[in-house]
């Protein structure tokens, strides 16, 4: 196609006309037919290429792209006239995830709020924290047993009975929306729970439904597969291949047994995805989570990860999306190497990704005391392209794991596979020196391998410091909390709070009581909202307070600052070993001490990052004016962000 685009042109437009007809009939008016073809005939040309790449091999390609449209335009005309209203605003203001305002958080709704009505009761809460992008953990419709924490999905289409109905979720996003809040939801992508209505009719023997997933009738396919392919959880669901007796075969099960991977190579199946797919983007839903992308396409031969069908189904799904939705984002979890991380982001595929590199390397510049391979990392795998930005977060309802490159390590001289081994020792605290109190997840005592749970404040030394009594290690703990949400309040990008670390709340060992949590180290930092906790936020003699009043004292600052809007973000290098320095959008430069010993930073060094410092600046965090005729002194884990900007 690529090498004839004239020809290409030529067949796309008479693809669209051949099914113009059906488009018309599928629209009620003249204004919505108008509307709905000016953004189709744009986005058309990609939508046919990425068809044509997928599923050009079949004789009913046509056919399945024909009943994809017509069901696009059904879904258009369902859109709300408040949801109407959004997309032409976004429509008109394409960045409007990127500004300064932007201030995320994370959390399960049962855990924070009981149910939905509970959460909509937390609006006066999350305002107060300036929150305007709210990521709900999985909350659709799962299985009481083997729900893998709601990423085995049911149902796309019901809400978890427990916390409340399909309804007051639309009604939730609607009103969050008046109050500025964009609501976030997962969208589990590349698999479905066994108990889905899709998988129930597979084992009943409809092969229908069983051509929904990759199922074989014997293990020569699974055994051709399996060498290539990495192990997600070898110690609690080892292989990627499950047996269902009931059908007498074989299912891909990337993650757990219950879980069953998608056959995206069957077009219903894409059909029926982008189906609950703008499902919920017409119950308001802002933001689509686009659980473990890099897994969906699978061709032998290869550890089918990120392979090209994956960037295909991508870009196809975000061109329909913006025919019928168009202010609906994705934003992409990819676990990945580095490189493939930002392969994601592009605007044609998901405008937003998590940034796992800068979670690790602000976990490992902690235990180091040394920022070398942070900022080699962040001058080589931060920049993005224009319209995309990151979800910068110091942790997630995952476990922490050591997601960067090898070669970055070796760079600076740093042996990655030894590396992880000493970072994995020092946060389950058995490293001399340790502060932190964190639980190893998925250990594999083969590779002596795994990943760490924890919250962020007994990652941080908090819980340690409290049980010692060691008033030092108090200071410490709460500077080193405030230092790595510092950072991704300012370095660009959306910052992402898990609610709770606002309140310096501590690992909850309870979970290990319950027999169907024990075996998952990760629930000790899923902890219930502790409204005691809440209660102390404005005593700052407290842990929580301390912790409360000095981030609302940046979310502030970052609000009113605008050059924190975007991810445009240099990196220097300001000869300190400890300090990690980088300047936003030209005007902020902001000194993060990773060290507890206070460190002295050369005037010459920053005034030739920022010349203008030389007439002074402004610490937007302690609001007070900065002299830097001479050098600068950074107490330890001290953050500065220094504006140049005159005050009023």
């Amino acid at each position: 196609m690529s090498d004839n685009p004239a020809w290409f042109s030529d067949e796309s437009v008479i693809a669209l006309e051949r099914i113009r007809p059906l488009l018309d009939a599928a629209l009620e008016t003249d204004s919505d037919r108008a509307r709905f073809f000016k953004r189709l005939e744009a986005l058309f040309p990609t939508i046919f290429e990425m068809f044509l790449n997928l599923y050009g091999w079949r004789y009913d390609c046509h056919y399945h792209l024909e009943r994809t449209l017509v069901e696009l335009a059904h879904a258009f005309r369902h859109r709300s006239t408040a949801l109407r209203i959004v997309d032409e605003g976004r429509e008109s203001n394409p960045g409007w995830f990127t500004g300064e305002q932007m201030v995320g958080a994370v959390c399960y709704v049962d855990l924070f709020a009981r149910d939905l009505p509970g959460l909509r009761s937390q609006l006066p809460y999350l305002k107060e924290l300036g929150v305007t992008y709210l990521h709900l953990m999985p909350l659709f419709k799962s299985p009481e047993t083997n729900s893998d924490g709601g990423y085995a999905v049911s149902s796309f289409r019901e809400v978890d009975p427990r916390i409340g109905t399909m309804k007051e979720l639309e009604d939730l996003a609607g009103e969050f929306r008046a109050h500025g809040i964009s609501i976030v939801v997962d969208f589990v992508f590349n698999h479905t729970s066994d108990e889905h209505e899709w998988a129930k009719r597979a084992l009943q023997g409809d092969k229908r439904y069983q051509a929904y997933y990759r199922m074989f009738d014997d293990r020569s396919m699974p055994d051709a597969y399996e060498p290539q392919l990495r192990e997600i959880f070898p110690d609690q669901s080892p292989g990627s291949f499950s047996f269902r007796p009931e059908i007498n075969k074989w299912v891909w099960t990337t993650f757990n047994s219950f879980q069953w991977d998608l056959n995206y190579a069957n077009p219903e199946v894409f059909r029926a995805m982008l189906a609950e797919m703008l499902f919920l983007a017409n119950r308001g839903a802002d933001v689509l989570r686009l659980d473990a992308v890099p897994f969906v396409w699978k061709e032998p031969g290869t550890n089918c990860e990120n392979l090209p069908g994956v960037h295909w189904i991508l870009r196809a799904f975000n061109a329909l999306t913006r025919v019928a939705a168009p202010g609906l984002l994705f934003k992409s979890e990819a676990i990945v190497h580095p490189r493939d991380v930002r392969s994601y982001m592009t605007t044609d595929k998901c405008q937003i990704s998590y940034n796992p590199i800068l979670m690790s390397h602000l976990w490992d510049a902690l235990a180091t005391r040394e920022i070398f391979m942070m900022r080699h990392a962040m001058q080589h795998r931060f920049a993005l392209p224009d319209g995309c930005t990151w979800v910068n977060y110091v942790r997630s309802h995952d476990d922490i794991g050591w997601g960067f490159a090898d070669e970055d390590a070796a760079s600076v001289g740093i042996n990655g596979r030894d590396h992880r081994y000493f970072l994995n020792q020092y946060y389950i605290g058995r490293f001399t020196g340790s502060f932190a109190r964190g639980m190893p997840f998925n250990y594999n005592p083969r590779t002596q391998d795994m990943r760490i749970s924890g919250t962020t404040a007994s990652l941080a030394g908090l819980e340690r410091a409290i049980q010692s009594g060691d008033v030092t290690e108090m200071s410490h703990s709460i500077r080193r909390i405030l230092l790595v949400y510092g950072v991704v309040l300012s370095i660009g990008g959306i910052p992402l709070l898990y609610l709770g670390d606002e309140l310096a709340t501590l690992n909850d060992y309870s979970f290990q009581e319950d027999l169907g949590k024990a075996g998952d180290s990760r629930w000790i930092h899923r902890p219930a909202f502790s409204v005691e906790r809440w209660t102390r936020r404005d005593d700052k003699s407290t842990p929580e307070g301390a912790v409360y009043q000095s981030l609302l004292k940046m979310i502030r600052a970052r609000t009113r600052t605008p050059a924190f809007a975007g991810a445009d973000t240099d990196f220097f290098d300001v000869y300190n070993k400890h300090i990690f320095a980088y300047l936003r959008s030209g005007a902020v430069l902001v000194l993060a001490n990773f060290s507890e010993y206070d460190q002295t930073v050369a005037a010459d060094a920053l005034l030739s990052i920022q010349p203008n410092l030389a007439d002074g600046a402004h610490d937007l965090i302690a609001d007070q004016p900065i002299s830097l005729t001479t050098d600068l002194a950074i107490p330890g884990y001290g953050l500065l962000w220094l504006d140049a900007r005159k005050r009023e």
